[in-house]
């Protein structure tokens, strides 16, 4: 059967961010709902700290390899069809999570989610970018980006009632069945667009691989991006499980405070970044990196007061003051990465962004647990301010290599 024909031009690029926005928010919200039920996960299945991270690990190390590989397929096929067919197959995946009946088969689902959602972000990214022009990308993207913050503090919440009522296998049924309707919509809605090639690509190997491994400043955003994304989920990850067990709150109250806070403040702070980086972009060529290195560098001193806080006010406020700093940094990361990348392989560099970012991700729950056995969770947590800090080094000593590949990328074919 034909899809229904195209809306006008003028208007899909903004229909494309609603559909999207739905897909993110699944994407996330299906991500964390593991995260709010930990607390119910160690107690059935006995569990230790370190498991407990290795469940979060494991999944990043997954999807990081998934979304290479997707990134790659997201430069050479339909990227309408991908994200449907990621969607359709991790929430399968999400609702057979409440079948788990220890802790391998926990980690089995867990890894195979992981490979359903490594196919959106890569491909999803491009396909906005394919949409919506430059000087618009960062307000398009970070509108886009919204949803991770809004599936991630509603999905966790919403997770912590639906298990304080239930039990913890309800939410990984329901937001997987959410998923399956959302993609029969997609099916009729959701559209491609051509793919424009730029002068950056002349004389650069054919295959997107080759065309990212030639930019050193994709290469270093991918670096930039390991450390950032590192730092914000040895947070995210332990931060609901620190307050339950510091201030001995209810599943859906821990949400609130540990994992509610930093979403809304990102899903608020987010446009702002996108705003602030588009207004930047035009007064000089790298404003959208000179963002990126504002939003890690407050990040990084607004966590370090956790080290103070121990009520529940108190760790919300840090909470949603470096969440709000982190949301200037994610408004505009992948409109920094399509600044310096042509079209033609803009899902591969993010899928190589995500690759690396996500292995460091998968890395930092586990240093949390460790330093956290020595000296605190208290002082896990606030140990990642240090990835946030180095990132925000990188970013500053290499403007000048930024500058001259955002010029390159902007000259037309």
């Amino acid at each position: 059967m034909d899809a229904a024909p195209l809306p006008p031009p003028s208007r899909y690029p903004w229909v494309l961010i609603g559909l999207l926005w739905i897909v993110a928010f699944l994407n996330a919200a299906d991500r964390n709902i593991l995260i709010a039920v930990l607390p119910d996960l160690k107690a059935q299945f006995g569990l230790n700290d370190r498991e407990l991270a290795l469940l979060g690990s494991v999944f990043f190390w997954i999807y990081a390899v998934g979304a290479f590989v997707a990134g790659r397929i997201g430069d050479s096929v339909r990227r309408s069809r991908l994200i449907i067919g990621g969607l359709v197959f991790w929430s399968l995946a999400t609702g057979a999570s409440s079948l788990a009946t220890g802790f391998a088969l926990l980690l089995a689902m867990r890894g195979l989610t992981a490979i359903g959602e490594s196919a959106y972000y890569p491909t999803a990214t491009a396909l906005i970018g394919d949409w919506h022009r430059p000087a618009m990308r960062s307000r398009a993207l970070s509108l886009h980006q919204t949803a991770v913050f809004a599936g991630a503090g509603l999905g966790a919440v919403a997770t912590g009632y639906i298990a304080d009522m239930l039990s913890w296998h309800a939410p990984f049924l329901i937001f997987g069945a959410l998923g399956l309707v959302h993609a029969i919509i997609l099916f009729f809605a959701l559209r491609d667009a051509p793919i424009r090639h730029t002068a950056a690509e002349a004389g650069k190997p054919a295959e997107p691989i080759g065309i990212v491994l030639g930019i050193p400043p994709a290469i270093m955003l991918c670096v930039v991006f390991a450390l950032a994304t590192g730092a914000s989920t040895g947070l995210t990850f332990w931060a609901p499980y620190y307050v339950k067990q510091t201030l001995g709150l209810s599943l859906a109250n821990s949400a609130w405070v540990g994992s509610a806070t930093i979403n809304i403040a990102g899903f608020l702070s987010v446009p702002l970044g996108g705003l602030l980086a588009d207004a930047w972009a035009k007064r000089t060529s790298i404003g959208r990196f000179y963002t990126l290195a504002i939003g890690l560098g407050l990040a990084a001193l607004l966590l370090l007061p956790l080290l103070l806080a121990d009520s529940a006010a108190e760790i919300g406020v840090v909470l949603v003051a470096t969440s709000i700093a982190k949301g200037l940094f994610d408004g505009c990361i992948y409109a920094a990465m399509q600044d310096v990348v042509p079209p033609h392989a803009r899902a591969t560099a993010v899928g190589m962004m995500t690759m690396i970012g996500f292995f460091g991700a998968g890395l930092t729950p586990l240093m949390v647990a460790w330093i956290g056995e020595a000296a605190g969770m208290q002082a896990g947590i606030v140990a990642m301010a240090g990835l946030y800090a180095v990132a925000v080094v990188i970013l500053l000593a290499t403007r000048s290599a930024s500058r001259r590949a955002v010029a390159a990328n902007a000259q037309p074919a």
